[in-house]
């Protein structure tokens, strides 16, 4: 995943693509920091958990622009995500997440809100990297409500 990061900033140092290189050397950033926290190679699920992360944080981000009415820099920040999720595994469809999600309800027998953490306990790691928590998130409220 490392090799793959770098041989991908090479390229759009090549191709003068300033916003993805600066994506990719901020990701590649926070990859050696973490490096550096724990002492050791990350491997490529931590890697991909570090670019998860740095998806959450541009979402945010792309909401308080938006909140803000600055969508030049909302629109930055999207197309920065779209980069950077070229590098996470195939996601899960709503379609797919909410079978999950089915599953998931019926083997922990859960039947109103109180039971949300249980379930989500279970499916998080199921697609954890496969999906966006958020997404999980309303497709078990919807489903306990």
């Amino acid at each position: 995943m490392k090799k793959q990061l770098i041989e991908d900033m090479k390229k759009y140092m090549k191709d003068k693509n300033k916003l993805a290189l600066n994506t990719i050397k901020m990701v590649n950033a926070e990859i050696k920091n973490q490096e550096i926290d724990k002492q050791k190679d990350l491997t490529d699920e931590e890697i991909i958990a570090v670019i998860e992360k740095q998806i959450k944080n541009r979402r945010d981000s792309v909401e308080q622009y938006k909140n803000a009415g600055r969508d030049d820099l909302a629109e930055q920040e999207s197309q920065e995500i779209k980069i950077l999720e070229k590098y996470l595994p195939e996601q899960l469809s709503e379609e797919e997440i909410e079978k999950i999600v089915d599953e998931v309800i019926e083997q922990v027998g859960a039947k109103d809100k109180r039971d949300f953490g249980k379930v989500m306990g279970k499916i998080m790691p199921k697609v954890k990297g496969k999906a966006d928590g958020n997404i999980v998130k309303k497709l078990v409220q919807k489903k306990l409500d």
